[in-house]
């Protein structure tokens, strides 16, 4: 290209196969098939039912309940299932339920929550339980086969309670198991009292995992149990939760006064002394699922954003048409508000946000996806050597030393560095489960946190910048539902103090501190290679959120009592929330890396990619410098806001050291002003579709 070529900008919407390279599934066949499955469906009766008003009764209606057999033709509802039990993709599917939530969301989150609650329901049987369990149930899960007359197997997972312990505290059980029945030489029976609230699916699920207590000293602890719709006693479904938000989706306060056979309980159990002990206790069950599906959670927000982009250019370009003024090809009647620079500014933001979420919400996918199979061979490996409790902690502490030393032999040249250690701990699945693990532990909660809060924030700014349309129910891409919908998202599966207490304790993981380390050291390298994604300003940042958190953990107040605790919210929550910023802001500069790389050995997206490539930069350099300025802001809060009696900053040599650090990220800021206007000149050129594909 000539020095007098003009720069390459956005000329389009990205493509779907740009799209894939970016999010790392192009090689993936099964993926883009499901894809093309899944979003006729979204976009096509599910947008139909929105339109026609399906949102506006809480009650689960004929119209709503068709949609199951819709999933169920199309292949999301066996997304979820292992090949041998009548699902078609193989191996790990955080990426692919991930991208499911994806498109559903893109029309309707209620319809995507409805998907997704069926494979929250049976992922305890998947995840923690016995062979028989997992045999037995998951074949019913698949949508029957034609010819086969049987009733489809619905589940729900009934974890919360009536208030106060609804999205309160999830180690907190009213729901209460006791010994019905125990003959010698058969299986208990128990019996089950448990009222459930905010339960997903209830109207059709004839199948419950529900969290119970022990209520009886024959019984040991807690645990999550298998519900049955003909097992005796009392199954009540429950009236409709009057919820503003996701009507597309069932949720019911059910009751359940039931009797079941003590191999019910998920994971199994042992008897010791005349009392039954679970194998695993609730909190282990939803550790082991949430760690999972909090990650489509924070996506499903994600995906309204970037859906919101299309309908907002279409509206700013179409607002003065039809006026006395502005006569056609009049910046007038071709720009509309885009002649004024507030609006597409504010939209640039909209579709930052919407790209970092996305990037780190994928990410944190495929992480799972790697991490899967090395933990079921952890278990496996462990169990064969007998370590459990203590003996388990006491071997973790050692291969997370081994990690650490991978992860820094890593970093060391190849003439230098011990090649056949390293050799040797890249090919242990324990060191590389520590790795990976170390790492999910703050992307999953970081990627609910921030994806969903932040992100409704932000959906806000959407519904703004559609002016009255935005509070009207025919706003083009059903732009206030999303909005009133985020606010829920932000609560699924622990609201943002549960994700921030998370952090707090996994953010200083020695071993995810030292890849933290080596992701500085990369974000420089690419800011020489690539100048212009901001990622000098996150580098920086990064360093100055490290540097605060290792000062803080040193520290203490005016009484003497240490700063960084548990306890300290006021200090660790508000850390959190800036490493989200961080960890979002570093994924999409990666994404757009890999997808300069990746795309230029695709011809397919050989016209699109160097304007899409130019415009996803700019993008990656506005929300670098809205996360470093948060990051800088949060930690001078923190690090200043607890030296009492005030002094002269100038006074401690830490004080300066903090200000020398933060001062990098101001002179990291460069030029992105400069990209923030061609990123919103470019919404003022890019083509869009003359109309949406689903209905208003």
């Amino acid at each position: 290209m000539s020095s007098t070529d003009p720069a390459p900008t956005l000329q389009a919407l990205p493509s779907d196969q740009l799209r894939a390279l970016q999010w790392r599934f192009a090689d993936r066949f099964d993926l883009t098939m499901l894809i093309q499955s899944v979003r006729p469906v979204a976009r096509g009766p599910v947008a139909r039912l929105v339109a026609a008003g399906g949102r506006n009764t809480h009650d689960w209606t004929h119209e709503k309940n068709a949609l199951l057999a819709i999933y169920d033709e199309s292949g999301i509802t066996a997304a979820f299932l292992e090949p041998e039990f009548g699902g078609f993709i193989e191996g790990p599917k955080n990426l692919a339920l991930a991208l499911v939530a994806f498109e559903l969301s893109w029309v309707d989150a209620g319809a995507a929550t409805c998907s997704l609650a069926s494979n929250l329901g049976v992922a305890p049987i998947h995840e923690r339980g016995t062979p028989e369990q997992v045999a037995h149930y998951m074949p019913l899960v698949c949508p029957p086969h034609p010819g086969d007359a049987r009733k489809p197997t619905r589940v729900a997972f009934a974890l919360t309670e009536p208030i106060p312990f609804v999205g309160v505290e999830t180690g907190l059980l009213g729901g209460k198991m006791r010994v019905a029945s125990w003959e010698e030489d058969q299986e208990p029976m128990l019996h089950i009292d448990k009222r459930g609230r905010f339960i997903t699916n209830m109207d059709f699920a004839n199948v419950v995992t529900a969290a119970v207590d022990s209520a009886d000293p024959r019984i040991k602890g807690s645990c999550i149990v298998i519900l049955e719709k003909t097992d005796p006693g009392l199954w009540d479904s429950g009236v409709p939760t009057r919820k503003m938000v996701h009507q597309l989706s069932s949720t019911c306060d059910p009751v359940f006064n039931q009797t079941v056979p003590a191999s019910r309980i998920v994971g199994g159990y042992t008897i010791k002394d005349g009392v039954i002990i679970p194998n695993y206790t609730h909190s282990e069950v939803i550790e082991a699922v949430f760690r999972r599906t909090r990650v489509t959670v924070g996506l499903m927000t994600s995906s309204k954003l970037l859906s919101a982009v299309e309908p907002i250019i279409r509206y700013q370009r179409s607002r003065f048409r039809g006026g006395e003024t502005g006569a056609p090809g009049s910046p007038r009647f071709d720009l509309g508000l885009q002649t004024k620079q507030d609006v597409v500014h504010r939209l640039v933001d909209i579709w930052a946000t919407g790209e970092a979420g996305a990037a780190l919400g994928f990410e944190t996918a495929r992480l799972f996806d790697q991490l899967d199979p090395l933990d079921r061979q952890k278990d496996k490996i462990f169990a064969e050597k007998g370590l459990t409790g203590r003996s388990a902690m006491k071997a973790m502490t050692k291969i997370q030393q081994d990690a650490i030393e991978c992860v820094d032999l890593r970093t060391q040249s190849t003439d230098t560095r011990d090649n056949d250690r390293l050799e040797s701990l890249e090919a242990d699945p324990l060191v590389q489960y520590a790795i990976l693990d170390a790492q999910a532990n703050v992307f999953c909660p970081a990627c609910k946190l921030w994806n969903t809060g932040h992100g409704a924030t932000i959906m806000r700014e959407a519904i703004s910048l559609m002016g009255g349309y935005g509070i009207t129910e025919d706003c083009p891409g059903f732009l206030p539902h999303k909005w009133m919908d985020a606010q829920l998202e932000a609560t699924y599966e622990g609201p943002e103090a549960v994700q921030r207490r998370q952090l707090s304790v996994t953010m200083t993981n020695s071993l995810f501190v030292k890849q933290f380390e080596v992701w500085i050291n990369e974000l420089k390298a690419i800011n020489c290679e690539t100048p212009g994604t901001g990622a000098c300003a996150v580098a920086s940042a990064m360093e100055l959120w490290l540097w605060t958190v290792r000062h803080l953990q040193d520290a203490t107040d005016a009484n003497g009592a240490k700063l960084f605790n548990s306890n300290r919210h006021g200090i660790t929550f508000p850390l959190a929330d800036a490493l989200c910023w961080l960890l979002a802001s570093r994924q999409q500069i990666l994404d757009v890396i890999n997808l300069g790389v990746t795309g230029a050995q695709d011809p397919s997206v050989a016209e699109e990619l160097p304007g899409t490539l130019a415009f996803f930069t700019d993008l990656c350099h506005v929300q670098a410098a809205r996360a470093a300025g948060e990051t800088a802001r949060i930690c001078g809060e923190v690090v200043f806001g607890y030296i009492n009696p005030p002094g002269c900053s100038c006074c401690s040599s830490d004080q300066q050291t903090f200000l020398r650090t933060r001062s990098k990220i101001d002179g990291c800021l460069y030029g992105f002003g400069i990209a923030k206007d061609r990123a919103a000149n470019a919404l003022t050129t890019v083509m869009i579709p003359e109309a949406l594909d689903y209905p208003m």
